[in-house]
């Protein structure tokens, strides 16, 4: 009777794993097909916009001084090493995204390896079918680079925790603070994380001063290096001005949606994040006995991503990637334990439930291969570009109103800098009342006065709300467009205004 249970027990654990490894081959081989769809993909949405300030900051332009963004410095270190090593294209760009990918989910395999070799595949694979399933739009997206130093920090202070060396602290510091300086909210992990690396210090009977001070200070290596950048170009006083006075009273409540309205505009992400959740659940409940350091960092990384998006507050899609970075490992942790046990009805349950996320991810990665906003922008832009490249003398500006219609795309192409320093228009229609804003605009006209720009180009589509009306809501703009320029050209999306000759 034993031996029959025994040999029972065999056949259920090789049938579970016979289909980890088929459900594992058909992710990867989903990941590779859509990895080759992906490489037309064009430079789209946000990413022209940091091309283009890269662009103009390795000419001279000081960032923040003489380019107004509320994006941390952290980014356009990184698109100026994409248009160094790989140039301005679309392959370029390409080629550096997937990059990213691969060596994102690499590092979520090794950080997952302690779980067995079918929980660290699936951990990794199931991120980077995410990242695919996203599109174009999302290639390159600050969240998304941000995941891989997420991951860094956290694999550093698991480290600590099972060898009690401080050099892992080390890089999981470094790690931690470049990630701040691409997006500001990493610091609430890093301070989570410096948290577990005290606690851990009691399992090696050390001093925990030595450990918080190695993850701490490493921690300050990268922001105080960009500091020093910024600084020595000379846009760290506009950086700090536009963080203190614009970012953090203004912006961050421009746009705000809750949660839940967000979540469900996004296609597939209510059903996405239900299923992730009852994954990453049965994998808690499956680990309750042997939760470990590893588990208990993926859960903290789990929360950080919760308070990632919501403390955004803008509802976007990539704001998840935090989320979904921690996410897909913990659901994927408890695949190893589950095809060892032999327990039938663990198995189905783990094995449907991870079936049915990868069929998730393959329809919305088919919905994002060609999806037609994409190639309407595009054409947008290339309209925009053979219009403008007519008209333009030699060394003329143009001056967009814009935020990512492909007003700043199409001057990317062309080459073309403004007038001014401001790359979108939706900071002169939202509180307006206030000093600051009153300031920008004050100075966005005075710098169109001192050098009017041969042409302007107002696009249909303002941010959050708005159409071609929300210009009469900067009367002094809307009465000096009206009195120097005319009406040129109206296309789907934008209208071209040429200076009038005699002004």
């Amino acid at each position: 009777m034993v031996a029959e249970a025994s040999a029972s027990r065999v056949r259920v654990i090789g049938w579970a794993r016979a289909a980890a490894a088929i459900l594992s081959a058909g992710l990867a081989a989903w990941i590779l097909f859509l990895s080759w769809c992906s490489l037309g993909w064009p430079l789209i949405h946000d990413a022209p916009l940091m091309h283009y300030v890269a662009r103009w900051i390795a000419d001279g332009a000081a960032p923040y001084r003489d380019l107004f963004d509320m994006n941390f410095p952290g980014i356009y270190l990184v698109h100026l090493l994409v248009l160094a090593l790989l140039g301005p294209g679309d392959a370029g760009f390409r080629l550096f995204d997937l990059a990213w990918l691969g060596a994102t989910g690499a590092l979520i395999a090794v950080y997952c390896r302690r779980f067995g070799v079918w929980s660290s595949a699936l951990g990794a694979l199931l991120f980077m079918a995410y990242h695919l399933a996203g599109g174009a739009w999302r290639a390159g997206q600050r969240d998304f680079l941000l995941v891989v130093f997420l991951v860094a920090g956290a694999d550093g202070v698991a480290r600590y925790w099972e060898t009690g060396h401080l050099r892992p602290l080390a890089l999981a510091g470094l790690a931690l603070g470049f990630g701040m300086t691409l997006k500001p909210h990493a610091g609430l992990f890093w301070l989570m994380l410096t948290l577990a690396t005290a606690a851990g210090a009691r399992r090696w009977n050390g001093g925990w001063r030595s450990a918080v001070a190695t993850v701490v200070g490493t921690g300050l290596v990268a922001p105080a290096a960009v500091a020093a950048w910024l600084w020595q170009v000379g846009g760290l006083g506009a950086f700090v001005e536009i963080v203190t006075r614009y970012l953090l009273p203004l912006y961050s409540r421009v746009g705000r949606v809750s949660p839940l309205e967000a979540l469900a505009g996004h296609s597939y992400g209510p059903a996405l994040l239900v299923l992730v959740g009852a994954l990453v659940l049965l994998s808690l409940w499956r680990a309750r006995g042997e939760f470990g350091v590893r588990r208990g960092l993926l859960l903290a990384g789990l929360g950080y991503g919760i308070a990632h998006f919501w403390m955004q507050g803008k509802g976007w899609e990539y704001h998840l990637y935090p989320l979904m970075g921690f996410a897909c490992p913990l659901a994927a942790s408890s695949v190893n334990p589950v095809l060892g046990d032999g327990h039938r009805g663990h198995q189905a349950v783990s094995l449907a439930g991870l079936f049915l996320l990868t069929v998730l991810l393959g329809a919305k990665g088919v919905e994002a291969l060609e999806p037609g906003w994409i190639a309407a922008k595009q054409g947008r832009v290339a309209s925009l570009v053979g219009d403008l490249r007519e008209r333009i003398e030699p060394g003329e500006r143009v001056q967009v109103l814009d935020t990512t219609e492909g007003g700043i795309h199409a001057l990317l192409e062309l080459g073309v800098r403004q007038p001014t320093r401001f790359l979108y228009d939706f900071h002169f229609f939202h509180d307006a009342q206030s000093p600051y804003i009153q300031g920008l605009r004050a100075e966005f006209l005075r710098d169109l006065r001192r050098r009017p720009p041969g042409f302007l180009v107002v696009f249909e589509r303002g941010w959050p709300p708005g159409g071609y009306e929300r210009v009469a809501d900067f009367p002094d703009l809307h009465a000096w467009i009206e009195t120097a320029y005319t009406l040129e050209a109206e296309r789907d999306g934008y209208r071209i205004y040429a200076r009038r000759r005699d002004r």
